[in-house]
């Protein structure tokens, strides 16, 4: 979801991944971010954004990143900072990794103004290398849309080239009024990597990234229909990853497709290049 789906490759593809690896296998990395997006919306002639970003890899087990994002989507625009950093402890068997994240900024609704802020922290404990547990709350506050949403994700890892993920998302106060389940699939390859999800179940449109008049008068608590798929080709000689994901939502008969361009890039030493 262009929630969790990215948001920063976040925060790419950061709105719709039940499960987040952090860090990278070199001891220290910089890599900048870029994407960009289009959208079809019912009723409205739909919008696109695009978002740049930097992440920094202290070491293997810490990472930082800030980034900026704008959004149009019918007649809303709304731009945000984001701010986000994980560290992982542990080891052999059992490790265990904190992360948080802020977005903060603002947009235009027509010829009304709202804040936009998001933070989320949360915890993914690892075991045996396979099997993953994450814990997260995430607050939300833009526009007349406020609340908590907690979330319980488990994935597993079948073997290097196979990885399978469920997570669970039940607002707890505010008007979200979101009850949502995902399930993700990711294979990996040398050159190829390719995912694909669904979610289902009530969701609140803020939730899903959308602030426009359109969905937001569905909120809270409408039924969400969601499917996606995605494509990553790694660029070993431009030390790059390029990123496509198809996105379809259906939240009561309001429907929305986008497609979203991710490609990072490297800058740091060639050793640190995966």
């Amino acid at each position: 979801m262009k929630n969790e789906r990215l948001r920063m490759v976040t925060a790419a593809v950061l709105l719709l991944t039940p499960c987040v690896v952090f860090g990278a296998a070199s001891t220290a990395d910089d890599r900048i971010a870029l994407s960009v997006d289009g959208s079809t919306l019912t009723g409205t002639n739909g919008g696109g954004g695009g978002s740049v970003g930097w992440l920094h890899n202290f070491d293997a087990d810490s990472l930082a990143a800030v980034a900026v994002e704008h959004q149009v989507i019918a007649n809303a625009r709304w731009t945000f900072g984001s701010l986000s950093g994980s560290l992982t402890r542990g080891s052999g068997g059992a490790r265990y990794t904190f992360y948080g994240e802020v977005h903060e900024g603002a947009g235009e609704d027509g010829p009304r103004a709202f804040h936009y802020s998001t933070q989320a922290v949360g915890v993914i404990g690892t075991w045996f290398h396979r099997f993953s547990a994450q814990l997260e709350d995430r607050q939300i506050d833009v526009k007349n849309i406020h609340g908590n949403l907690p979330k319980l994700g488990l994935s597993y890892l079948w073997n290097p080239h196979l990885l399978t993920s469920v997570a669970y998302a039940y607002s707890v106060n505010g008007n979200l009024g979101t009850r949502l389940t995902s399930i993700r699939i990711d294979t990996y390859g040398s050159k190829l990597s390719f995912l694909a999800g669904v979610a289902f179940g009530q969701a609140s449109a803020i939730v899903l990234g959308n602030v426009a008049d359109q969905v937001v008068v569905l909120a809270p608590g409408h039924q969400l229909k969601e499917g996606y798929v995605g494509v990553t080709r790694s660029l070993p000689r431009l030390r790059s990853d390029l990123t496509l994901v198809a996105d379809y939502q259906d939240l009561s008969g309001i429907k929305r497709a986008t497609l979203t361009l991710n490609y990072v890039i490297h800058v740091g030493h060639a050793g640190a290049a995966r």
